[in-house]
């Protein structure tokens, strides 16, 4: 899933797209280095961030899936509104990506049982500028997400949208210290409870403590790439379990290399374990 951020404000590529031109070629750029679904999202959620008007989100948001879509791309609606929700769906959309799971606006779990998208439930706690408030987990990180997921995937029953409509999402960096992502990415398969997986952790805040300077400061974004490209590797190879459905990224090639090395690798293996021979190339 590459990532086309039309906002002024995203904690990685803020205002470089944020004129709808600009992300359509972002957007046809990250399909040719092989992206298979396109978010689009026009609300940063970076930490700290404050919300744009309802149709500021829309005018970000629809000209750009409309001309994706109309290219026959997969195209995600990245999202917390009902009514941008709707409009995105209409334009062409045919996933609603909400990192609220339907906590912000619980009225976009009716969109998605009456127009039949994917929908991507993220495990969230409250908006950016407040949620690195809700950080403490009982009796740790992994039940706490398990069960608090579990409770919206109860409501998106409830609203009747079906379970293979259902992707879950760990929410790495979102109301988390550093320290919860890793175990969360230690235990993709409890959080998942049978549901496919949605994980973004691409130039997230806690990349960047793992690589902190001798004075404590954190990696910039634009230099954590590296770090993320072996996290694709390794969760691709296996770690943390499995029922992941998809990679949220922003640089879709270095990932798909990524990827291909974990499936060369674990072909390799498993050949070895078969009693099979190396390649001689």
């Amino acid at each position: 899933m590459g990532v086309v951020n039309v906002t002024p404000d995203s904690f990685s590529d803020g205002g470089r797209y944020d004129d709808p031109e600009r992300a359509v070629a972002h957007g046809r750029a990250l399909l040719a280095d092989g992206a298979d679904i396109l978010d689009v999202g026009g609300e940063s959620t970076r930490p700290g961030a404050t919300r744009p008007l309802l149709a500021e989100e829309l005018d970000r948001v629809v000209p750009v899936i409309e001309a994706l879509a109309a290219d026959g791309a997969t195209v995600s609606v990245d999202t917390m509104r009902a009514e941008v929700a709707a409009r995105a769906v209409e334009a062409g959309a045919s996933i609603v990506n909400d990192v609220s799971g339907g906590l912000a606006d619980p009225a976009i779990l009716d969109v998605v049982a009456s127009t039949g998208a994917r929908y991507v439930a993220m495990h969230w706690r409250a908006h950016s500028d407040t949620m690195q408030q809700f950080t403490t987990y009982q009796p740790d990180v992994v039940t706490a997400v398990r069960e608090e997921l579990a409770q919206r995937v109860a409501a998106i029953r409830a609203a009747g949208v079906r379970d293979e409509q259902v992707v879950l999402d760990p929410g790495l960096g979102f109301a988390k210290q550093a320290h919860h992502n890793w175990e969360l990415l230690r235990h993709l398969d409890e959080v998942a409870q049978g549901f496919p997986l949605l994980v973004g952790a691409s130039r997230k805040t806690f990349l960047g403590r793992l690589l902190e300077d001798d004075q404590g400061d954190p990696r910039p974004v634009g230099e954590r790439e590296a770090a993320g490209i072996a996290l694709t590797t390794l969760l691709a190879a296996g770690l943390g379990g499995t029922g992941i459905w998809c990679l949220r990224v922003h640089d879709v090639r270095a990932h798909r290399d990524a990827l291909a090395v974990a499936a060369q690798w674990s072909g390799y293996t498993a050949d070895r374990a078969a009693g099979g021979k190396e390649a001689g190339d």
